[in-house]
């Protein structure tokens, strides 16, 4: 089943906070795929895992109608305190579960949260709600980030590692499917017109801040906040302070280079 690790109250703010919308460059690429593959009118969009809604609200302008699914209540409830997207809804469930009759759906999304699913059922359930031609595309981003600032760069990158070292023995077993860029899960699609991107490049400029908000909702940040608020609210702490100090800033609005990675599976249903 789904596995549910982003159920608190404070995580999903957290997540509507700090987590990241789609860059262009892969709805772009996705919304291509779709075109091609099948073409318009574009109907229905389901956004697996929706969290609070990054992925779901910029597919709004392309289809009639947006639904996003997630298993958390709290993540849900964020999501719809976002006002001014007619066309968008947000339901409380699973993705191997779908309120969907057969092949109804034009798009499967899914944004840093297809690891979670059981492949097996969820591919199944895929192939039963997709249109002929429709497509997935699933996608998330792997955890070679990069931090840059003027000559300053292979330090804040040793301070980012020795972070994830800290949290390492709180990452669940389930986040490897992300590391591996959803290999596993790819093999498991039976569609014979599937692709996976392995790196779509990313550069931002971001505050300290959001990148510090950004590692807090880690699910393994929050594991480790559950077991120990103390040892992780200082690990934080330690680590905005050793950025701010080899940045030379005393604000955590000062802005860096952060670079990360996008991985994609595409597939579309056959006729």
């Amino acid at each position: 089943m789904t596995e549910r690790m982003f159920e608190e109250k404070q995580h999903a703010s957290l997540y509507q906070q700090y987590r990241f919308a789609p860059p262009d460059e892969l709805k772009e690429l996705i919304l291509q795929y779709l075109d091609k593959k099948k073409g318009k009118p574009h109907q229905l969009a389901v956004d697996l895992g929706c969290g609070t809604g990054q992925t779901s609200r910029p597919l709004t302008p392309y289809f009639q109608q947006v639904v996003g699914i997630d298993v958390s209540e709290s993540q849900v409830e964020e999501a719809r305190a976002v006002q001014g997207f007619p066309n968008l809804t947000y339901r409380v469930g699973t993705a191997e579960e779908l309120p969907f009759p057969d092949a109804s759906v034009d798009l499967l999304t899914a944004a840093s949260a297809a690891h979670w699913f059981d492949a097996e059922r969820f591919v199944k359930e895929a192939q039963r709600v997709l249109k002929p031609h429709g497509c997935l595309a699933l996608f998330g981003y792997n955890d070679s980030m990069k931090i840059h600032h003027e000559s300053c760069g292979d330090q804040l990158n040793i301070i980012y590692e020795e972070l994830k070292q800290e949290l390492q023995p709180y990452t669940s077993t389930k986040v490897t499917g992300a590391s591996t860029k959803l290999k596993d899960l790819f093999e498991v699609i039976p569609f014979p017109d599937k692709e996976r991107i392995e790196t779509i490049p990313i550069k931002e400029q971001l505050s300290v801040k959001n990148i510090l908000g950004f590692f807090q909702t880690f699910s393994m940040y929050q594991a480790y906040l559950r077991a120990n608020p103390k040892a992780a609210t200082a690990l934080l702490e330690k680590t905005a302070s050793r950025i701010l100090e080899e940045i030379k800033a005393t604000s955590t609005d000062a802005k860096v280079d952060f670079m990360w990675e996008y991985y994609c599976v595409l597939a579309c249903k056959p006729e």
